[in-house]
C-alpha cells in the first residue's frame, strides 16, 4: 500500500479562450476551459450569433469553378 504524504499535484492553469487570462484546468473548474461564467457565456453567444466563421472559398452556384481565364 502506498502512503500518501499529502502532496497534491499541482493544478494546472490555461489561457481562457475568452479573455486571456489565467483559468485553473481541472474537475473543480465548472466552467473549464473558460475561467468564469462570463467568459463562457461571451463565447456561446459568439457561437450562436455566428461570430465564429470559416472562409468559405467556393464560388457562388452562378459561377463556374475554376480560372474563369481557362474557359
Amino acid at each position: 500500500m502506498a502512503s500518501d504524504s499529502g502532496k497534491r499535484a499541482p493544478q494546472r492553469v490555461v489561457k481562457c479562450p475568452q479573455c486571456g487570462g489565467d483559468s485553473i484546468y481541472s474537475p473543480g473548474n465548472p466552467y473549464r476551459p473558460f475561467c468564469s461564467a462570463r467568459c463562457k457565456g461571451l463565447d456561446l453567444g459568439a457561437w450562436a450569433s455566428e461570430s465564429f466563421r470559416v472562409p468559405d472559398e467556393t464560388p457562388p452556384d452562378d459561377q463556374p469553378f475554376g480560372d474563369p481565364k481557362l474557359q
